[in-house]
């Protein structure tokens, strides 16, 4: 079979090139080598772990927070099979919508393994060994990533575990020992400690979140200890003892130093994704790659090769779905002929612990580094009239403002529902608003979002409610 397009790969960022290609009139083939579509984040990622965020939430407000509310109920009842079955609901969902819309844009699935035996050419190995190759005029390669293998620690899939097993653990773990304090670790620790688990949390680093405002991931910690997860900062795992009923990790000082011995039940591995390309024969035809194994491109996503492009986690850049799926639409855009465009300075990021956490542009570290004057407004919810109304107060929203042109540059909000709040202000930087613009807007009263006008407002130190 011969193609315009094949893209190898159908999560977030695949699938959306394939389908705005077909759009645009292109014939497309798609290769998976999982048996459903979506890539890690529909299938073990993003879908999954927000279905038990949201479940684990409700349990949790069950059994703390109706009855201040006057809802009386008796102590709610965990039924882990339940749970785990709604969660497998919402995957199901969601992958079967990606295969539709593929069938509905007319693209050609073939599920086994790709592999890029020439330009234009894919071999594809089934489940049972056969073998195919498609011809294409042109190839996206959309493979995402695969989890950062950690150092002095075997993964066994039951008691030492990735993200992949944690959200399909078959009890709740007594002590639950989370290796990275990124957003995985976060989220995933947050789960099982509003389901019964003691949660330490090792980072190496001395800070939770790295990336992120340090005043934001300085509020976070102090939040999610209040909940109860317990943080070792500037610390390392250098091992794991499986050997005995209960796991036993050597946990010592970043700079070296005396160990001490953690116990827990299970252990979850969070220390980050890496590019996958292995086996796609990317060296074999000579597609460069830089220093962290993602694979090399231009403005164009196009790699050094005629024909072979590249897209979201496999390339340079945050590995975020939403910024594989704006890749996706970008490629197949420019490989039609037409202008394609990704904005990286206004790529939200979030993240769904509660209170959620979520930003946009750059954050106040950042600015200072480069040397720009800016101005910060700062707004509390506990100052907010619906936040007070919902008990939900815990965070604050900031807005950072070009000192000269009063420009936004970043925007960073901490509490209940910010992973939507955070699209206004994206929608704002991406028309190149000002904080004046975003005071001027009216906002409905009352709502959570009135807390991003007030901080726009505190940029000029002029905010009504504080």
């Amino acid at each position: 079979m011969s193609y315009d397009l094949i893209v190898i790969g159908t999560g977030p960022g695949g699938y959306v090139c394939a389908i705005r290609a077909a759009q645009l009139g292109m014939k497309v083939a798609v290769v998976e080598k999982r048996v459903t579509h979506g890539g890690t984040c529909l299938n073990v990622g993003c879908i999954p772990s927000k279905a038990l965020l949201h479940a684990s939430e409700m349990f949790e407000e069950a059994g703390h927070s109706f009855g201040k509310m006057g809802i009386v109920l008796d102590k709610p009842k965990l039924d882990l099979g339940a749970m785990l079955k709604f969660k497998d609901e919402a995957v199901d969902g969601n992958v079967k919508g990606v295969d539709y819309l593929l069938k509905k844009n007319k693209i050609d699935a073939v599920f086994g393994t790709g592999r890029i035996a020439a330009p234009g050419k894919v071999e594809v190995k089934s489940a049972d060994g056969k073998t195919q190759t498609l011809e294409s005029k042109n190839i996206v390669i959309a493979t995402g990533s695969a989890v950062a293998p950690p150092r002095g620690v075997e993964i066994d899939g039951k008691r030492i575990v990735t993200s992949d097993h944690a959200i399909a653990l078959d009890k709740v773990p007594g002590r639950l020992l989370v290796i990275g304090a990124g957003v995985i670790g976060l989220e995933l620790g947050s789960v099982w400690r509003r389901l019964g688990a003691q949660v330490t949390v090792v980072e190496f680093l001395d800070r939770i979140l790295p990336g992120l405002d340090a005043e934001v991931a300085r509020q976070s910690q102090r939040l999610l200890e209040k909940q109860g997860l317990t943080f070792k900062l500037a610390s390392k795992v250098t091992g794991v003892d499986s050997s005995g009923p209960t796991l036993k990790a050597s946990v010592e000082p970043a700079v070296g130093g005396a160990a001490e011995t953690i116990e827990a039940d299970v252990v979850l591995v969070a220390i980050g994704r890496v590019p996958y390309t292995d086996g796609l024969g990317l060296d074999e035809i000579g597609v460069k790659k830089d220093n962290r194994g993602r694979v090399a491109t231009d403005s164009h996503y196009a790699t050094n090769v005629k024909g072979i492009y590249a897209i979201g986690d496999a390339i340079a850049g945050p590995m975020l779905a939403h910024k594989a799926e704006d890749e996706g639409m970008a490629a197949a855009e420019l490989i039609a002929g037409h202008a394609g465009h990704v904005n990286y300075d206004v790529i939200p990021n979030v993240v769904y612990t509660f209170p959620e956490i979520a930003s946009v542009g750059k954050t106040e570290e950042e600015l200072k580094a480069a040397g720009v004057a800016y101005n910060a407004g700062k707004f509390p919810f506990t100052a907010n009239g619906r936040a007070k109304a919902n008990q939900k107060t815990d965070g604050f929203v900031k807005i950072l403002a070009d000192a000269k042109t009063d420009r936004v540059l970043g925007v960073h909000i901490v509490g209940a529902d910010a992973g939507n709040m955070i699209a206004e202000a994206a929608v704002a930087m991406e028309f190149g608003a000002s904080s004046e613009d975003i005071a001027r807007t009216c906002h409905a009263h009352p709502t959570l979002p009135e807390a991003v006008k007030e901080a726009a407002l505190a940029v000029a130190k002029r905010a009504i409610h504080m």
